[in-house]
This record gives C-alpha cells, sequence and structure tokens, in this order.
C-alpha cells in the first residue's frame, strides 16, 4: 500500500473509532434517564447531573495529557490502548448497583471522550499541511457518535427491558458498548501503523506546555469550550429534557 492508501486507511479507521468513542461516551444521557424515568433509581436532578456530566469531566480532563502522550508514543499505540482500557469501567457499569457505582465507572469510561485529542494528533502527522484541514474536518464527523447514542441506545433500551417489561436487562447495554469498545481496538491496532512527529522525542515536558503561555491558546480554549462544551452539553440532555416535557 502506497503512503496515501495507508493515509485514508488511518483516516477511515480513526474517524471511525472517534465516532464508537463519542457514542459510548454519551451513554449516561441515555442510561441514566432510563434507569430513573422508570423507577429503577430513584435519583433527583442534581443527582442526574452529576452522573450524566462525571464521563464528560474525565473526557475534558483527559484530553490534554493524552495529546502529549500521542505526540510521544504515536496515536497507534495510544488510541488502541485508550479504545481497550475504557471498555472494563463500560463493561462494569453493567454490575453497578449503588449512585457511587454509577459515578466510579462514569469516571472510568469517560476516558473515551479524550479520543478526540488522540485522534486529532494521530490524524495530523499523516496529511501535509494543504491537506490537514480537510482531513480533521472529516475526522470530526465522529461527533455524530452522540447522535447515534440519542437516537439508537433509547430504542435499544426497550428492546432489551421487553418494552420494559424486564428492567434488569439494561445491564446489558454497557456490556454492547464494551464489545463495541473491544472490537474497535483491535481493528485499530491492526489496521494501522505507527507514526509521531519528528523529533518530537526530544523535546521536554516544559516544552510541550510552552504553548499554555500563549494569551491565543486561552482564548481559543474558551471559544472552544463555550461551543463545543454547549453542543456535548446538549447532546447529554436532550434525551431528559424530551422526556420530562413530553
Amino acid at each position: 500500500m502506497n503512503e496515501q492508501g495507508r493515509a485514508l486507511t488511518v483516516l477511515t479507521v480513526n474517524t471511525t473509532a472517534f465516532t464508537v468513542c463519542f457514542a459510548a461516551w454519551m451513554m449516561n444521557g441515555v442510561l441514566i434517564t432510563f434507569l430513573v424515568t422508570n423507577g429503577v433509581y430513584d435519583w433527583d436532578n442534581a443527582e442526574m447531573g452529576w452522573l450524566i456530566g462525571v464521563p464528560v469531566l474525565t473526557g475534558s480532563l483527559a484530553r490534554l495529557p493524552m495529546g502529549i502522550l500521542t505526540d510521544r508514543y504515536g496515536g497507534r499505540v495510544v488510541f488502541g490502548t485508550l479504545l481497550l482500557s475504557s471498555a472494563i469501567p463500560m463493561y462494569l457499569v453493567s454490575f453497578a448497583d449503588s449512585y457511587m457505582a454509577f459515578i466510579l465507572t462514569g469516571l472510568g469510561f469517560g476516558l473515551t471522550g479524550a479520543a478526540f485529542a488522540v485522534g486529532i494528533a494521530y490524524t495530523s502527522v499523516w496529511f501535509s499541511r494543504e491537506r490537514q484541514g480537510t482531513a480533521l474536518g472529516i475526522f470530526g464527523a465522529g461527533n455524530a457518535g452522540a447522535a447515534i447514542t440519542s437516537m439508537g441506545a433509547p430504542v435499544l433500551l426497550r428492546w432489551l427491558t421487553d418494552g420494559g417489561t424486564d428492567l434488569d436487562g439494561w445491564r446489558t447495554l454497557p456490556q454492547l458498548y464494551a464489545v463495541a469498545l473491544v472490537v474497535m481496538g483491535v481493528i485499530f491496532i491492526v489496521l494501522t501503523q505507527s507514526r509521531k512527529i519528528e523529533h518530537n522525542t526530544e523535546m521536554t515536558l516544559g516544552q510541550r506546555l510552552a504553548p499554555l503561555k500563549s494569551v491565543r491558546v486561552w482564548r481559543f480554549g474558551l471559544y472552544y469550550s463555550l461551543v463545543f462544551g454547549g453542543f456535548v452539553a446538549l447532546a447529554q440532555w436532550l434525551v431528559p429534557y424530551y422526556v420530562n416535557v413530553y
């Protein structure tokens, strides 16, 4: 396979993996709403907010260190490890039976939210500056994972619980997400190849964090937090909003 073919393969697998991760990252918005609406757990709005928001918190905080690790060790190793490791707490959600258990497992599988930083860095090294914008735009389509969960998970929950007659069937949902993460992790490792930024291994941690001294970086970070943060908040709260209003 020539260089262009390898780059397109990486972009395709990278985008698919990001879609799977984003779908998994948004799971609690649907699952927690289902559990409360059907009386499986009696959590108030504040408790629901924490359960829905905790995975988002982990994913957000992990993006900087995961991006640094990607520059240092390459996207193939970091993204593959992220997919496989986040599948463990995702699977453990199926055994959760208390508020704290949902919090802890949510903190664990929230690592899937850091897939964006890994994928951006990994995609960039495969394309020239002239093509990076297009490539990253295609990769960004993985945000559609939010729609996949918002539209598909409620239907899947109804089927798994036999229309609400077997409510304990909800436990299969996180197991299916965990399987999807593992399968995607294996596919990712098999189909992609290692590539890192040239001379990046020689940089110190201080040099990697040097851009944080620029006001422009913080300003664009603020823009990003408002725009993407609003999107994530809407994706997470759309299901409970519709359930409460309609």
